[in-house]
């Protein structure tokens, strides 16, 4: 487990291409490096399925082709993992994590808010991220068979009660908007509780 106990922890998720790094990224730079930090459950998957596969750990962090090539083949090597072992990124991820605020960018997995609602109950939210098609499809995506239509990019469709849903569209001013009387402002509050 983590050694500092989190006042928050933001579980984000969304399809690809919703922005969800884009989001959770504008809200660490507005909180401060102090206050918060950004915990990835892809990171720990990608750089053990990266020692497993002799890939290079770096470029699967990408967003690149090289990433792409591997992706089908990494998500169903990652659900073999969860198989065995459903809390094991999520344990892996926390580990270093220091500040009050925890935002954990790609929760995808029913089974990654069930270990979070369960080890961190009363800190614990949902954030939805979403986006159009057409405006993913502007940001570069293609609907992928194998992808697309799998857990990692439709398990929490459905059956989860989100906290927040943060449109992500267009220009940008409504999502600090919503960013601003929202999350932000929660977030800032939770900081100051003793």
């Amino acid at each position: 487990m983590a050694t500092v106990e989190p006042k928050l922890i933001l579980l984000f998720s969304g399809k690809r291409k919703s922005g969800k790094d884009y989001v959770t990224d504008l809200i660490h730079k507005r909180l401060g490096t102090d206050v918060c930090c950004i915990l990835r459950l892809s990171g720990p998957l990608k750089q053990q399925y990266a020692q497993d596969h002799g890939l290079d750990f770096e470029e699967l962090l990408g967003a690149g082709e090289y990433k792409e090539k591997y992706r089908a083949d990494m998500i169903q090597w990652g659900e073999k993992q969860r198989e065995k072992d459903p809390g094991f990124f999520c344990r892996v991820a926390i580990k270093a994590a220091q500040q009050p605020i925890w935002i954990v960018s790609d929760t995808r997995r029913l089974s990654d808010l069930q270990w979070f609602w369960r080890e961190y109950p009363s800190q614990s939210r949902c954030v939805r991220v979403e986006a159009s098609e057409e405006t993913r499809r502007e940001r570069g995506w293609e609907f992928t068979t194998g992808i697309d239509d799998a857990e990692s990019e439709c398990g929490l469709d459905q059956g989860v009660d989100f906290d927040w849903i943060i449109k992500n569209e267009g220009d940008g001013s409504q999502l600090e908007e919503q960013l601003a009387t929202g999350l932000l402002s929660i977030a800032k509050e939770k900081v100051k509780e003793d």
